[in-house]
């Protein structure tokens, strides 16, 4: 079944996560450990974020420097391949337009189809570090609408170079992001309402927030989408806080508001440790507001932050 079909069959609030490829040259063991502390809490599937390439410098000696493009956490495909053939759970391996081609999108659709890997997560992707703004690679997509229709088109039998394939398999289905905060360059919310209904009319199935910390506005967003034609489940996306310097990170970073309250809260802290509990009750609170609400999943964000989440699993589920 896809995600859209776990989750609405569920009968209650499902349970999900992502994780980070390892880092390159490192054991993918520390992602078995992180499933293997939160299997218990029955997850209905798995993401696994996928990461593009960067430039790095390396010192020649004299002076000079060497740029070169590496990527950190490669092995998206592949780390999928195992979680879904060591657990038999669903996996979702996000698809990028950022730092990435047509032709290198198509493999990766061919790799995971040969692999009977069949839902995704299409986004945009952010910037590499060194754009001012956001670029495509040459040929490449400029929003997630283009490579949504780029699986649509390879669902319906057609290469990027319009060539007709003789076999075609079970078709790929996925979600996409929203932004209850509104994405930071979107010129009003509006504009990412817009696109949010443009993304599901071309065939999305679910939504899937970034990290926020007010339910209000997770609340009111999904009552403006409802209004504008959006009926597709829209999961919200959550991270317990962890660190005081996340207080001033997190606005910077992913460009949502803390409440005041959970802000008064972690400033109250002596140390990071205190500032961990602050976060995972609050999240307990969020996170049972929002169940009680009826919210088709909850998905949490484990970077950094694994025994965190399991507190909050465990206590929620």
């Amino acid at each position: 079944m896809s995600v859209a079909d776990l989750i609405q069959n569920n009968g209650r609030t499902a349970f999900s996560f992502e994780i980070l490829p390892p880092l390159k040259g490192t054991s993918i063991d520390k992602v078995y450990d992180t499933i293997d502390s939160l299997l218990e809490y029955d997850p209905k599937y798995i993401n696994i974020t996928t990461h593009r390439s960067e430039y790095v410098y390396k010192e020649l000696g004299n002076g000079l420097y060497q740029r070169n493009r590496l990527r950190r956490r490669p092995g998206t495909v592949a780390v999928a391949a195992a979680i879904h053939n060591k657990y038999g759970v669903c996996v979702v391996p996000h698809m990028l337009c950022s730092g990435f081609t047509p032709e290198e999108s198509e493999y990766m659709l061919l790799d995971l189809q040969f692999l009977g890997i069949t839902d995704l997560l299409v986004l945009r992707g952010d910037k590499a570090r060194h754009q001012q703004v956001f670029t495509p690679e040459p040929g490449g997509y400029s929003h997630a609408t283009e490579l949504a229709e780029q699986v649509n088109n390879f669902n319906n039998g057609i290469f990027v170079d319009g060539s007709e394939m003789t076999v075609t398999n079970t078709p790929f289905s996925y979600g996409v992001a929203c932004y209850p905060e509104k994405h930071e360059e979107s010129p009003n919310p509006e504009s990412d309402l817009y696109w949010l209904k443009r993304k599901q009319d071309i065939g999305a199935q679910y939504a899937v927030t970034q990290l926020f910390y007010d339910n209000q506005k997770y609340f009111a967003f999904v009552e403006k989408a409802r209004q504008a034609g959006i009926t597709i489940p829209i999961i919200p996306g959550i991270k317990p806080l962890r660190r005081k310097a996340h207080i001033s990170l997190l606005p910077k970073t992913f460009k949502v508001d803390l409440p005041e309250d959970l802000v008064r809260e972690a400033m109250k802290c002596e140390t990071d440790e205190d500032v961990n509990r602050v976060g995972i009750e609050w999240c307990i609170c969020q996170c049972r507001e929002l169940m009680a609400h009826g919210v088709p999943s909850l998905h949490f964000y484990t970077a950094s932050a694994v025994d965190s989440v399991r507190e909050v699993a465990a206590a929620v589920y």
